[in-house]
């Protein structure tokens, strides 16, 4: 989120919420697009497969996560209430603290960032690269950070999302009733909006084709407009195991969707609803 939004005394509105959400669809998927230039590499996933000197005992990818948040810790990132760790056991900032007001009420400081490396290892990554080893583990797992990095900021904005429900004069008593009576499901359906997932999905499956494509190649014709050349159809993965014909893109725009579709749209809305569940606990 930004610096602005962050300092406000009340909850960020639905608006302001959506043109970050939006900008945050960019970052996703050109941190999926750098990923996928790099093979799968499932060496970095495996526990145990290479050995550290500080005798940490795990896979490459989560001690480098572990070292990467170590040194993010230093300079407050995870001060900050839109950012959450993968890791636990983090210094605290060298730098003095920001006075971000209390907007969100968390008492249960809810991190889902479990799910969200569960879900990216273990089907996001095999949709997005090739089979093979091509040993570029840093790079690898670089890129890999990024991704989950950005997913979990998507993610858990969920709890800023639910706050600015709450907070609509529209629905505020009717989500106080389901709050005290813990009506998970009810809950849920309040919150969903489901024209808004719809043309959420269209816009991402949108920018997937347009930023997937590869112009190195592209010229101009006499108008001075870029003339791409022909591609020719490939198979690809899409998360769920749906495969078909398409034109060549550097990221499958199927999978962009599917990912949203199936896994961040939930666990963003999971999110929310745990969120609610305890937002009257200190009252």
């Amino acid at each position: 989120m930004s610096r602005n939004l962050l300092i406000q005394a009340a909850a960020p509105t639905l608006g302001e919420l959506r043109d970050t959400l939006v900008r945050l669809e960019d970052t996703i998927i050109f941190a999926l697009i750098e990923r996928s230039q790099f093979k799968h590499n499932n060496s970095i996933y495996e526990e145990n497969k290479m050995s550290f000197k500080d005798g940490y005992k795990g896979s490459f990818l989560t001690w480098f996560l572990k070292e990467v948040e170590y040194v993010h810790a230093k300079v407050r990132r995870y001060q900050s209430p839109d950012e959450y760790p993968f890791t636990g056991n983090l210094p605290e900032p060298v730098l003095p603290p920001l006075d971000y007001p209390p907007v969100l009420v968390d008492p249960q400081n809810i991190n889902v960032n479990e799910d969200i490396f569960d879900m990216y290892v273990n089907t996001v990554v095999p949709g997005i690269t090739q089979l093979g080893d091509d040993t570029n583990y840093g790079s690898s797992a670089t890129r890999d950070i990024e991704c989950l990095q950005a997913l979990s900021r998507r993610i858990h904005y969920g709890k800023f999302v639910a706050e600015s429900k709450f907070q609509d004069p529209a629905s505020h008593d009717e989500y106080i009733r389901l709050i005290r009576e813990q009506n998970r499901d009810r809950l849920m359906e309040l919150l969903t909006n489901s024209k808004v997932e719809e043309l959420l999905l269209k816009r991402l499956k949108a920018k997937a084709i347009i930023y997937g494509q590869d112009l190195s190649s592209a010229s101009l014709d006499a108008n001075g407009n870029v003339k791409t050349p022909h591609e020719s159809p490939l198979s690809s993965p899409v998360i769920g195991g749906k495969v078909e014909e398409r034109a060549k893109t550097r990221v499958d725009y199927d999978l962009v969707v599917s990912l949203y579709r199936d896994y961040v749209i939930p666990l963003t809305k999971e999110v929310e609803v745990e969120y609610l569940l305890h937002r009257l606990d200190s009252d």
